[in-house]
C-alpha cells in the first residue's frame, strides 16, 4: 500500500473508533433481530402484504422468502431518473424469477439542480439530501424486509439515499443506476456558447439551441459532475454493480444489470445465506477508496461535503485534511468535461472505471481487502460487463486506454496529484479543486471586489464595472444563511473575464459544485459569514491572496483592523420565504459546517 493511503485509513480508524463502534454495535443488534414480519400482530402485517398476491402473500408470512424493498428517486423532471418509471417492474419480475418479493418501500424527493441553477430553488438543494435520507428511513421503517434496492443517480439523491440506507445498516443494500444520456452537443461547445451569451455576443434563442442540443434526451447529463461522481463513488466503495454505471438508459445490457442487482441484493440475503450488510461494506477503507477514485478522477467538488456526511451515518469521521493529503498522493488519471474535452460515455469507452481501478490497484493506492456486494476484494471491480446470446456475462476491464488524451496509466498521469487542494489562513478553511485551472492560475493575489449576491456580480459585469484583476468575494451564502446554493451561474462571467486577460478568482461561503471549471475559485469557506466568519468582514479593495500551491488563504489586513470592523449584515429574507423555503427554518438553524458535511444529522455519532 502506498503509505500515504495507510496513514490516512490509519488515522480515520483511530479517530471514529468510538463512534464507528457504537455503529456496529447498533445494527448488530438489529440484524439479531431481524425483520417483524414473523413477529408481528396479524393486522399489521395484512396491510403490508394485502396487495399483494396470494402466492405473494404466502410468502410473506414466513421469514424464509426474501422481502427487497424498492426505494425509488424515479421522477421525469429530471432526465437521469426518467428511466427509473420502468425498473420496479423489472425488479419485481426478476425477484419472482429468483423465488423472492420485491415491493416498492417508498419514494424519495429529487430535485434537479439543472432546473433550479441560479434560481430561487436552488436555496432548497443541498437540505434535499437530508430530506431524501429521512425518506429513505421512512419507507424502510416498517420493518419487513431483508435487503433493499436504492433507485438514483444525481447529486444529493445518492448521498441522501446512502445516509438514510446506512440508518439501517444491517440490510444488505444496492445502487442502481439509470445511465447517462447518449452524447449530444459537446460540453466544450455548451460551454463556449454559454461565454458568448455572458459575453453579449448571442441571444437568448441561440443559448437555448445550445442547451438543448447538450441536454436532449433520458439518461444522466453527461459532464462529470456530481451525478457522475455519485456513480463512480458507488463503485469504488463496493456497492453498485461493477462497471455499470455509464451504460445507456434504454439498452439491453442496461436492463440486464438491473435484474442481476435484484439476484445480487437477494443473494446477501439472511435468508439466502449469503448475509452481507451495508454497514460492513462501507467501513474506514472503503470511504478512502471513494476518496482516492474521485480525486484520480477529477470528481466533484460537493462530495467533500458528501462523503463527510455519509461517513458520519456509518460512524467515520473525515475531515478535508483526509482529502488534502490524499490528493498529495494520488494521480489525475482522467480529463472528462469540466476539467477536459470528452463526456462520459467517451470517458467510459476509452476504459473507464475499471481502467481507472485497475491502474489505481497496482500503485498500491486502493484498498484491495474491503468487502464488496460481489465479495471480497475489489479486485472483482476490474471488469466491464457484456451480453453474450442475451445472458449478462462480465471481462476484464482493458489494461490500456484507448484514448490517453481521456484516460490514462499512472505512469503517464496527467498530473501528479488529484487537484483538490485545501486552502486555509485568517479566513478560515476553503476547499480548491485545480484540476480544471491552468497552473498559471493557482496563485492569485488581488483587491476584494465584495458582492452580496450573484445578481449583483452580474450586474456589476453587464455595467462594465468589473475590468482589472480581482478576486469576487461572494458571502452569505452558507448553508445556515440560504442553503447553501452552487454559484455556478458565475461561472461563465468569470471565465469571459479571464479570457480577457484579467487575473480573477471567486471566494464564496457557497458551492460552486462539480461543474467547477478554469477559474480558481476556494468555495465552502468555513466558519460561513452567517455563522461569525471573518469573510464577512472583508471590505472593497482589501488585497485577499489565495494560493493553491502553498495552500494558503488571507485577507492582508491587520488582525485588529480586521476583527473591530462592524459586520454587514446581509438581508437573507428574501432567501427564506416562497417555494417552501420558509419549510425549511428548521434546518437553516440546525445545519452544521460545511466540513463537518453541512448537515442537520449533527448526532449521529
Amino acid at each position: 500500500m502506498h503509505p500515504t493511503v495507510e496513514t490516512v485509513t490509519e488515522r480515520i480508524r483511530e479517530r471514529s473508533a468510538d463512534s464507528r463502534g457504537r455503529y456496529l454495535e447498533k445494527i448488530r443488534a438489529a440484524a439479531d433481530r431481524g425483520p417483524t414480519r414473523s413477529a408481528v400482530s396479524c393486522s399489521n402485517l395484512a396491510h403490508g402484504i394485502a396487495a399483494f398476491s396470494d402466492e405473494d402473500k404466502s410468502r410473506l408470512t414466513s421469514d424464509e422468502t426474501p422481502n427487497i424493498a424498492i426505494v425509488s428517486a424515479y421522477n421525469d423532471m429530471l432526465s437521469a431518473h426518467q428511466p427509473l418509471e420502468t425498473f420496479p417492474r423489472l425488479i419485481k419480475e426478476a425477484a419472482t424469477e429468483a423465488g423472492a418479493v420485491a415491493q416498492f418501500a417508498g419514494g424519495v424527493p429529487a430535485m434537479c439542480d439543472g432546473v433550479t441553477q441560479g434560481q430561487h430553488g436552488m436555496d432548497l438543494s443541498l437540505f434535499s439530501r437530508d430530506v431524501i435520507a429521512l425518506s429513505t428511513a421512512v419507507a424502510l421503517s416498517h420493518d419487513l424486509f431483508d435487503g433493499a434496492l436504492c433507485l438514483g443517480v444525481c447529486d444529493k439523491i445518492i448521498p441522501g439515499l446512502v445516509i438514510g440506507a446506512l440508518s439501517f445498516g444491517h440490510l444488505p443494500v444496492l445502487f442502481v443506476p439509470a445511465g447517462p444520456m447518449v452524447s449530444g452537443l459537446s460540453n466544450k461547445e455548451k460551454a463556449r456558447v454559454r461565454e458568448q451569451y455572458a459575453a453579449g455576443e448571442v441571444g437568448r434563442e441561440e443559448l437555448l439551441a445550445a442547451e438543448s442540443a447538450a441536454y436532449h434526451g433520458p439518461g444522466t447529463c453527461t459532464f462529470y459532475g456530481t451525478a457522475n461522481s455519485n456513480q463512480m463513488l458507488m463503485e469504488f466503495m463496493g456497492m453498485q454493480l461493477p462497471g455499470g454505471s455509464f451504460v445507456n438508459p434504454g439498452t439491453p445490457l442496461r436492463d440486464a444489470l438491473t435484474r442481476e442487482a435484484v439476484r445480487r441484493v437477494i443473494a446477501l440475503t439472511r435468508p439466502a445465506g449469503g448475509y452481507t450488510p451495508l454497514g460492513h461494506i462501507l467501513d474506514e477503507k472503503s470511504l478512502v477508496n471513494g476518496i482516492v477514485g474521485l480525486l484520480a478522477t477529477g470528481g466533484s467538488t460537493n462530495h467533500t461535503m458528501h462523503l463527510v456526511a455519509i461517513a458520519a451515518a456509518a460512524g467515520i469521521r473525515i475531515d478535508w485534511d483526509d482529502f488534502a493529503e490524499l490528493s498529495r498522493a494520488v494521480p489525475l488519471l482522467a480529463r472528462v468535461y469540466p476539467n477536459g474535452v470528452a463526456d462520459v460515455n467517451h470517458f467510459h469507452a476509452a476504459g473507464g472505471l475499471g481502467f481507472v481501478m485497475s491502474e489505481l490497484l497496482e500503485a498500491g493506492l486502493l484498498h484491495e481487502d474491503v468487502t464488496t456486494i460481489m465479495g471480497r476484494g475489489l479486485s472483482g471491480f476490474c471488469r466491464e460487463p457484456f451480453l453474450e446470446d442475451g445472458n449478462l456475462q462480465w471481462r476484464g476491464a482493458t489494461r490500456r486506454s484507448h484514448d490517453t488524451e481521456i484516460v490514462r496509466p499512472c505512469s503517464e498521469a496527467f498530473d501528479r496529484e488529484g487537484g483538490l487542494r485545501l486552502v486555509q489562513g485568517n479566513l478560515g478553511r476553503a476547499i480548491v479543486k485545480v484540476s480544471a485551472v491552468d497552473p498559471e492560475h493557482y496563485r492569485i493575489e488581488a483587491p476584494a471586489r465584495v458582492f452580496q449576491t450573484q445578481e449583483a456580480f452580474i450586474g456589476a459585469f453587464k455595467a462594465g464595472l468589473l475590468d482589472g484583476d480581482f478576486v469576487a468575494v461572494v458571502p452569505w451564502q452558507g448553508a445556515s444563511a440560504n442553503g447553501m446554493p452552487e454559484l455556478h451561474k458565475l461561472t461563465p462571467y468569470l471565465g469571459v473575464l479571464q479570457n480577457r486577460g484579467h487575473r480573477v478568482a471567486l471566494l464564496t461561503d457557497g458551492r460552486m459544485s462539480g461543474a467547477s471549471g478554469k477559474v480558481l475559485a476556494a468555495i465552502q469557506l468555513t466558519p460561513e459569514a452567517l455563522g461569525g466568519g471573518p469573510v464577512g468582514l472583508v471590505r472593497d479593495g482589501d488585497t485577499v491572496l489565495i494560493d493553491a500551491d502553498a495552500g494558503v488563504l488571507s485577507v492582508q489586513v491587520p488582525e485588529g483592523e480586521l476583527t473591530d470592523r462592524p459586520a454587514v449584515e446581509a438581508d437573507l429574507s428574501a432567501h427564506h420565504v416562497g417555494l417552501g423555503r420558509e419549510l425549511f427554518g428548521v434546518f437553516r438553524r440546525g445545519v452544521n459546517g460545511a466540513e463537518n458535511g453541512a448537515t442537520i444529522f449533527t448526532d449521529l455519532g
